[in-house]
C-alpha cells in the first residue's frame, strides 16, 4: 500500500487549538461557532465562580466561562491575545475565555491516546484524549463534560 492510500484511510480530526498558560488544548472545529476578541463582560450576581458573566453578541446573551478558573488554575489578567471561543454545548451557546488561540489543526485520529488521570493539572474528566504531535502534546477537551448538568441548568438561567 502506498503512502497516499494509507493517508486517506486515517481519520483526520479538525481542531481549533488554544493556550491556557503553558498548555495547548484542542476542541473539535465543528463545535466552534466563532472566535472573538474580549468584550465587556457583565457580571451576574450569584453565578458560579468560574462564570465571568455574560456578553451581548449580536443581540444574543451568552454566558462566559473562564477556563483558567474552571480548571482551578491561577487567574491572569486579560491581554491583547485573550480570546473568547464561542461553542455550543447541548443546545446552549457558551463562551470560553482562553489565553490565546493558536491555530486550526488537522491531526490523524490514530495519534490520540486516552487521557491519563491528570494532565497539566486538568482533571481527566474534562479530557477526551491527548494528541502526541512531533514537538508537543495537545490536550483534547470533551466539551460535553466541561459543564455538569446542574451547571448547564444554572447557566441556562443566567
Amino acid at each position: 500500500m502506498d503512502k497516499k492510500t494509507k493517508e486517506k484511510d486515517v481519520e483526520l480530526l479538525q481542531l481549533v487549538t488554544f493556550r491556557i498558560g503553558e498548555e495547548e488544548f484542542g476542541v473539535d472545529i465543528l463545535r466552534v461557532q466563532e472566535i472573538i476578541r474580549m468584550l465587556e463582560i457583565t457580571r451576574v450576581p450569584n453565578a458560579p465562580d468560574f462564570v465571568e458573566g455574560v456578553i451581548n453578541l449580536r443581540g444574543k446573551v451568552i454566558p462566559i466561562i473562564d477556563l483558567r478558573k474552571r480548571f482551578g488554575l491561577t487567574v491572569k489578567d486579560h491581554d491583547k491575545h485573550t480570546r473568547i471561543i464561542v461553542v455550543e454545548i447541548n443546545d446552549m451557546v457558551v463562551g470560553f475565555v482562553v489565553d490565546a488561540v493558536s491555530e486550526v489543526l488537522r491531526i490523524p485520529a490514530d495519534i490520540v491516546e486516552p487521557p491519563p488521570p491528570v494532565v497539566a493539572g486538568v482533571d481527566s474528566e474534562y479530557i477526551s484524549g491527548v494528541g502526541k504531535l512531533e514537538d508537543r502534546l495537545l490536550i483534547l477537551l470533551d466539551l460535553n463534560r466541561l459543564l455538569k448538568r446542574e451547571e448547564q441548568e444554572v447557566l441556562a438561567e443566567v
